[in-house]
């Protein structure tokens, strides 16, 4: 696609101006970065936010960088073992700049598995707090195994 754009702009520069070649590459290599960065968003919210889980006594924490968002804008819900986060940016309309290159995601929308067995109707969150982009989640974990005799 960037070989066709080429080629086609490059009928309308005269051979010899070296000034109008100057300007091509200006107007390519900003679109190039624009195009990058459109694709960087995309891979970004695909894999963010970043997720670190430990068992402390009878919880599971789970500590989720979730920068940039306001606590109003993220969603949770936990069905059985599987813990959903959505978060959705308002973005400004009053904005006049050109916007060059906008990588940070603009809506998250993710589904982790957690390593622990949660019947369903059993899912109990202790507490989440959402402080300085960063969220800490802590669900009870319901221990009760089935005692086993030895004989």
């Amino acid at each position: 696609m960037l070989i066709s754009t080429i080629k086609n702009l490059s009928k309308f520069i005269s051979k010899n101006d070296p000034i109008e070649k100057m300007g091509l590459i200006k107007h390519l290599t900003k679109e190039v970065i624009r195009e990058i960065c459109n694709k960087s968003q995309g891979f970004f919210e695909f894999v963010l936010p970043p997720v670190d889980m430990h068992l402390e006594e009878n919880n599971l924490i789970l500590t989720i960088d979730i920068p940039g968002f306001n606590k109003e804008d993220i969603k949770l819900s936990i069905h059985r073992n599987v813990l959903s986060i959505y978060a959705e940016k308002k973005e400004k309309d009053d904005v006049k700049d050109q916007m060059i290159c906008k990588q940070r995601p603009s809506v998250i929308d993710k589904k982790i598995r957690l390593p622990i067995r949660i019947k369903e109707g059993e899912e109990k969150v202790d507490s989440a707090k959402y402080t300085n982009g960063v969220l800490v989640i802590k669900i009870l974990v319901n221990n009760r195994g089935k005692k086993i005799s030895i004989d």
